[in-house]
């Protein structure tokens, strides 16, 4: 199911590009949950989260051993009474162009990353938002 996050409007990408960090919840193997907080940028007009790592971090080892399938994830911010979640499968990229342009985009939301030559790229595909911002 693709998602239009352009047609929900500049309040709601307003609230996905203020710097501020969110939850990103993954399911190990034995089904308890695995969150964490992270940095997170949106692509509006591909319906893409991406969140930068390492390659050896839990969540990136999780997607990892997932495969091309990639895992459930959900990436979630809030600020007071307003809160959205960003639902969809999530999968990894260590491609130097998706890590480049995945720095790229923090930067802008947040600050130069440091380099990391093990950094890889998790990019969730958008199939659900919930929340009222």
């Amino acid at each position: 199911m693709e998602i239009d996050l352009v047609a929900r409007g500049e309040e709601f990408r307003v609230f996905w590009t203020e710097r501020r960090l969110a939850s990103l919840t993954t399911v190990r193997p034995d089904g308890t949950p695995h969150v964490v907080a992270v940095g997170v940028t949106v692509d509006f007009e591909a319906g893409v989260a991406r969140v930068i790592t390492f390659a050896d971090s839990r969540k990136a080892r999780l997607v990892k051993a997932a495969g091309e399938a990639g895992v459930a994830a959900a990436v979630c911010q809030l600020e007071g009474p307003r809160w959205s979640t960003l639902e969809g499968r999530m999968t990894l990229r260590d491609d130097p162009v998706s890590v480049r342009d995945a720095e790229d985009r923090y930067a802008v939301r947040y600050r130069q990353p440091k380099p990391n030559p093990k950094r890889v790229v998790l990019e969730i595909a958008i199939g659900r938002v919930l929340g009222n911002a």
